[in-house]
C-alpha cells in the first residue's frame, strides 16, 4: 500500500485500499497501524482536514476496529 505524506506532527503517512477498506497509519513513533473497514471518505477527509491529528482523535481513533502491523527502527 502506498501512503502519502501527512502535515501532522504525531504521523507521518497514511494509505488507503478501497478494495479492502483498510486505512493504514504510520504515527511519528514509527508504529504502523491499520484500520478495518474505514470508508474512503473518512480517509479523503482526514487527507483535507486542517488538523489531521485532531481528525484522527474525534473520527477514526475508537471507531473502527485496528491492529498493529510494523515498527520503524532508529538505526
Amino acid at each position: 500500500m502506498t501512503r502519502a505524506r501527512l502535515m501532522s506532527s504525531m504521523m507521518t503517512s497514511a494509505g488507503y485500499n478501497p478494495t479492502s477498506r483498510v486505512l493504514e497509519i504510520e504515527f511519528a513513533t514509527g508504529a504502523v497501524y491499520q484500520y478495518v473497514d474505514v470508508p474512503l471518505d473518512v480517509f479523503e477527509e482526514m487527507l483535507d482536514a486542517p488538523s489531521q491529528g485532531q481528525f484522527f482523535h474525534s473520527r477514526i481513533r475508537g471507531a473502527f476496529a485496528c491492529h498493529r502491523v510494523a515498527e520503524v527502527s532508529a538505526q
